[in-house]
């Protein structure tokens, strides 16, 4: 594509040598771009893209979008050179150029919130499809198009130029609906700028992503999601979130429905008639004057939030109750309240919570019907917020049986150190615990002392199948580690299998 083309709608400040170039690929990072390429160079926390630009050249860049404040004159003069203020910006909407603005060809949903984006994502998918639609879903899991996984992704919301290739492909794959995980960083960094979004969904809004590299306070964090909204249609809100339904007052150009348990709302679950169980919740709703009751096999109160915002989306389609009864009761997510089979019979769950309020929200949950134990083995990521650490230690302590403190994604801090700041809360608490660095041997604690009546809560990687240390991610999935430590433990007498 003619480089002019890819630039229609920046806002240029200055060029530099021939805009009449062929370009065939985009990217921010110079190990990605091809003969042709475009590189645009992005600030980071810690980087310049403008020092990989040598990279960049090497690899087949022959045009550079660069910050305004760039000094062309110490750079190599054989390139030609786009100067704009934003680079972030410049990326997203030349990306959309190059694709020719996919998200124009299909409905487009984003989800975003706190907590229950990529569960409310699946399930999106799972109504839409069981009305006969053909789906997209790009989050944190991965990407697919209908039952086919096109990649595994390591962020909630792909870079800009990412989301535009994937979009291309969907759109040349004929989907009906695109589904996708937004971020308040994707937000922030202008991922999803340029993207026609039809409808948007906003599940809660709890602490989570303050530190210096994030969100400078709960006001910004909210401010960044609400952005989403500027860019839809349809909005559905969470109308038992105090703060996200003042969006209904701050938005004046999205039109809003509502979905709750206890306030008023355009689609409404009735408490009086929700059961949960060890392994899944039933409710009632009312919807347009008509009572309906689902079955979703995912325990918890929170599933009954996330059943209620996808719903309310799926009825936006068309799909009809039946249909969204068949679709809600077959549905599995990767690491979200997830129960994992194995042969001594324990209910253990794998889940993805790393915040505060999702550790309080999964263990009351599983308080709610545990007839025995709750045993909580968990720990936190490296490098992230550590004000939260000795609060989620209180959360555990109070609120599980027994808490075991174990290594998560440590990245490059000491693993020792992370779970010593948060045991100052579980000690805080009063709560009964032990430390164990490795995860493996915590989980295998955690194995050894637990009974049939006993539920075993294992929060933190969810769907992440690795450990990541010193920036290298090792293979880890907690459901083959299990049923690997329950093979030893059976192989050595120290435990006796169920018969399945």
């Amino acid at each position: 594509m003619n480089l002019n083309k890819i630039l229609e709608g920046l806002e240029i400040k200055e060029t530099v040598n021939n805009l009449n170039l062929d370009i065939t690929n985009i990217h921010s990072d110079s190990r990605k771009i091809k003969q042709n390429g475009l590189f645009v160079a992005i600030n980071g926390y810690l980087q310049k893209g403008i020092d990989y630009l040598d990279s960049a050249i090497e690899n087949g860049a022959i045009a550079a979008i660069v910050e305004n404040d760039t000094d062309i004159s110490k750079l190599p003069d054989s390139l030609t050179y786009i100067k704009v203020d934003n680079t972030r910006k410049a990326l997203a909407i030349s990306s959309c150029n190059l694709y020719d603005n996919p998200s124009k060809k299909f409905k487009l949903i984003g989800v975003t919130g706190t907590k229950g984006k990529t569960t409310t994502t699946f399930m999106i998918k799972s109504l839409l499809e069981a009305h006969g639609l053909k789906v997209g879903l790009i989050g944190s899991i991965a990407v697919y198009i209908g039952n086919k996984k096109i990649e595994d992704t390591d962020r909630t919301t792909p870079e800009s130029v990412e989301i535009q290739k994937h979009f291309a492909q969907m759109a040349e794959e004929n989907v009906d609906v695109v589904i996708i995980e937004v971020s308040s960083q994707a937000l922030k960094l202008e991922r999803v700028t340029g993207c026609d979004f039809d409808i948007g969904l906003f599940t809660n809004l709890t602490e989570d992503h303050i530190s210096k590299n994030e969100h400078a306070d709960m006001q910004e964090y909210f401010d960044c999601k609400c952005k989403l909204f500027d860019k839809c249609n349809i909005g559905f809100l969470n109308a038992d979130d105090p703060t996200v339904i003042t969006l209904k007052d701050k938005n004046k150009t999205c039109t809003f429905k509502t979905f709750a348990i206890d306030n008023k709302a355009d689609i409404i679950a009735d408490e009086k008639t929700l059961k949960i169980t060890p392994n899944y919740i039933d409710f009632t709703i009312h919807m347009d004057g008509k009572s309906e009751n689902f079955e979703v096999p995912i325990p918890g109160k929170f599933s009954v939030y996330n059943s209620l915002g996808a719903i309310s989306v799926a009825h936006e389609f068309g799909v009809t109750p039946e249909e969204m009864r068949t679709a809600l009761n077959d549905l599995r997510v990767l690491g979200r309240n997830e129960l994992v089979p194995n042969k001594l019979g324990l209910t253990i769950l794998i889940d993805y919570a790393h915040t505060s309020s999702s550790l309080q929200s999964i263990l009351e949950s599983v308080k709610s019907y545990a007839k025995g134990r709750v045993i909580c083995a968990w720990g936190v990521g490296g490098d992230r917020d550590s004000k939260k650490r000795p609060i989620m230690g209180e959360i555990s302590g109070r609120l599980a049986d027994y808490t075991i403190l174990m290594s998560d994604q440590v990245r490059t801090e000491d693993p020792l150190k992370i779970l010593q700041e948060i045991e100052v809360g579980v000690k805080k608490s009063g709560g009964d615990y032990t430390i164990i660095v490795d995860r493996t041997e915590g989980i295998k604690h955690a194995i050894e002392i637990a009974t049939p009546n006993d539920i075993i809560i294992i929060p933190g990687l969810g769907h992440d199948l690795y450990l990541e240390r010193n920036h290298i991610k090792y293979p880890y999935d907690e459901r083959k580690v299990i049923a690997q430590l329950i093979d030893e433990m059976i192989a050595s007498g120290k435990k006796k299998p169920v018969k399945q």
